[in-house]
């Protein structure tokens, strides 16, 4: 069961990498196909095209982007087509001067990161498409970040890059990431570019779908026979409450690490239970982060509602939110946002949400919070928002 010093159970680490993208997704076929297929205008006709892909973290949003970018770069190449793509993380580029110098340096990687107003950026930008006679697929990953720091004229103007032509190729298309509903939050003039049948969803992953990546990561990134079929049917029941495919993935690489650590030739299931209770307080302050201010308060009134019992119904947990509220000088969400946020904290694994049985009157939702104590969870919350 020990191996020797120096082995290891990992064929190949980089696989088990967020930045990876495999040759082939797994169950995300009918989200390329969608995409292809919104897309082949570009190639067909010369017409520009925009697509908004939305789910939850973990859902394969982002590396499904990739794979298109770089099939669909490919199959430009065979019919003898300039396309080339430009993937920004709006989280880390928060700006339209930020998200410019990211995407002008992959024309000219010394690109001055001062000295040029937007205007005069996407001048420039246009000269280099003119140049190379292409066509630039820009993915902007977390859009809302984008648009709610910097609003809509970057995307407007990018989506309206080549109306002052009278004719020629289109020059760029736009693909937006987000978990929220991004087209909610653009103005009239940049929402006027974009069909919002072009929205391509995401949904969670269930556990046999994430057994299978489970199963593809596997096979790329360890050994034969160091992961056993039941250790890889563990990881899937326990990601499979958030249906997250990264949560799966860094649960499998972080196992393999342990299994290094104490010398094993194998993963082991109480190595996986070692990685869940590392891993979890980790993942959890990073959805927490990524909450928006009414949602942090609302996890902080049940929180404080949950701190001597296990659950709350709506209606207290709704009481405790507006006190919350009060407390923060912050206008207090009405019944139906309320609702959709209670939604969304259970989907992300934050909360639980149960119908209630014998001992209510009616038919209510009772709230707990399964594996975080509220102390502790309290004091994470109070602290983000003071950041």
């Amino acid at each position: 069961m020990f191996n020797d010093v120096g082995r290891t159970v990992f064929k190949d680490l980089n696989k088990l990498s967020f930045d990876y993208v495999p040759d082939k997704l797994v169950f995300r076929d009918a989200q390329m196909r969608r995409l292809f297929t919104l897309f082949r205008v570009i190639l067909d006709s010369n017409i520009s095209q925009n697509a908004f892909l939305t789910g939850g973290i973990g859902t394969g949003k982002t590396a499904l982007s990739k794979r298109f970018c770089i099939d669909f770069q490919g199959l430009a190449h065979k019919k003898s087509k300039n396309l080339e793509y430009a993937l920004v993380n709006c989280r880390h580029r928060t700006t339209e001067a930020s998200v410019l110098l990211k995407i002008l340096a992959h024309f000219d990687p010394r690109f001055p990161d001062r000295g040029f107003s937007i205007t005069e950026m996407l001048e420039i930008l246009r000269k280099h498409l003119e140049k190379r006679k292409t066509h630039l697929i820009i993915v902007l990953d977390e859009a809302d970040v984008l648009i709610k720091k910097s609003g809509s004229n970057l995307i407007y103007n990018f989506s309206r890059f080549d109306e002052e032509k009278i004719t020629g190729k289109s020059s760029i298309s736009l693909i937006l990431i987000s978990q929220k509903n991004v087209l909610d939050l653009l103005d009239l003039s940049a929402l006027s570019t974009f069909k919002r049948t072009n929205v391509i969803r995401f949904g969670k992953y269930t556990r046999d779908e994430l057994h299978g990546i489970i199963e593809q990561r596997v096979a790329l990134a360890f050994f034969p026979d160091t992961v056993e079929s039941d250790v890889m049917d563990l990881i899937s029941d326990i990601a499979s409450e958030w249906g997250d495919s990264r949560y799966a993935i860094e649960l499998l690489e972080k196992a393999g690490m342990l299994a290094d650590e104490v010398k094993f030739d194998r993963v082991t299931a109480e190595q996986v239970r070692g990685a869940k209770a590392e891993i979890y307080s980790t993942v959890t302050e990073s959805k927490l982060a990524d909450l928006d201010l009414h949602k942090k308060l609302l996890l902080l009134a049940i929180a404080r509602r949950l701190r001597d019992r296990a659950y709350a119904t709506t209606g207290e947990v709704e009481k405790s939110y507006g006190v919350v509220c009060e407390e923060y000088e912050e206008k207090q969400y009405g019944h139906t946002q309320l609702w959709d946020n209670i939604k969304e904290l259970n989907i992300l694994g934050l909360i639980g949400a149960k119908k209630s049985g014998k001992g209510f009157a009616g038919k209510t939702t009772l709230i707990s919070i399964p594996d975080i104590p509220t102390n502790v969870l309290e004091e994470k919350i109070i602290e983000l928002i003071k950041k």
